[in-house]
């Protein structure tokens, strides 16, 4: 299938979805929040990969919101009177409707059974925070940058960002961040855990995280789908839940004959044979 905001390929078990307008800055338009989380939904549930890479194209990773797109309008469809008034009064619970839509477009990334690695270049903008705090793990190259930028157009960043990076990041940090929209530089980025590694340049950002992700689609698919589960089990809950769960995960989840494919594939230094994740089926199925 042909999207209007990114490219999708499939090779070696690792999906890689590139956003691929960078005349427009690979800015989000309402097509981008439709198409993510189809393309991520569908790679899940036909299992189609054991890891997915998001990355770019151009100079920069993403403008982040379109916001000519999305801006206000007045036009109220040719309503007058009572009906206009309505129409204005329902405003906000339209604009609530769509903040909601958009933060499941970045939800699907975190709820996928899949890991999700970002591979930023260039600047990661506004909504580009709330798409990579979403994933797994972000990489970086040197002179990539990430701003909560929504401060500087009289706006509080309301799709994720604010949820997951003060689970990232310091707290004083964070609000320092959001209430300039000063950049963090990959450098500084990395040394306060939000970035795991920088790379010189683009191409080589692009080969480091797809030979990792090929790392992570070697092993266990059906142990990585509860190590993902488990971690973001234990960020939101107490230490007693998260021991409580992963005994409960395991006594009904634990493969034996996983385990010894993947001590034995280890010993013969050869790649395992492992089951992967199940098909995610919508419907229940009829006689």
């Amino acid at each position: 299938m042909e999207y209007k905001c990114f490219d999708v390929s499939v090779d070696d078990h690792v999906a890689h979805i590139v956003l691929s307008r960078p005349e427009k800055r690979n800015s989000m338009v309402p097509e981008f929040w439709d198409e993510l989380p189809e393309i991520v939904r569908e790679i899940d549930e036909k299992s189609m990969a054991r890891a997915i890479v998001i990355s770019s194209t151009g100079p920069h990773f993403t403008a982040g919101l379109d916001l000519q797109a999305f801006a206000p309008s007045e036009n109220l469809g040719g309503l007058t009177g009572d009906s206009a008034e309505k129409s204005k009064r329902q405003s906000g619970a339209r604009f609530y409707s769509n903040v909601m839509h958009m933060q499941r477009s970045f939800n699907c990334l975190e709820e996928s059974r899949i890991p999700v690695l970002a591979a930023i270049q260039g600047g990661c903008i506004g909504g580009g925070v709330d798409l990579v705090t979403a994933c797994d793990m972000r990489y970086a190259t040197e002179d990539a940058f990430l701003t909560i930028f929504e401060i500087n157009v009289g706006m509080t960043a309301d799709v994720g960002t604010f949820p997951r990076i003060v689970k990232l990041l310091p707290e004083g940090v964070v609000r320092e961040l959001a209430y300039t929209g000063r950049r963090i530089s990959a450098a500084e980025a990395q040394s306060l855990g939000l970035v795991n590694r920088i790379y010189a340049d683009h191409a080589s950002l692009l080969e480091g995280v797809l030979e990792l992700a090929k790392e992570i689609a070697s092993k266990p698919p059906l142990a990585i789908y509860g190590c993902k589960r488990m971690i973001t089990y234990a960020r939101d809950h107490t230490t007693a839940d998260g021991l409580d769960y992963i005994g409960i995960w395991n006594a009904s989840m634990l493969q034996p004959a996983e385990m010894a494919e993947s001590i034995q594939a280890r010993a013969e230094k050869r790649d395992g044979n492992f089951a992967d994740l199940p098909p995610i089926h919508r419907k229940l199925a009829r006689d």
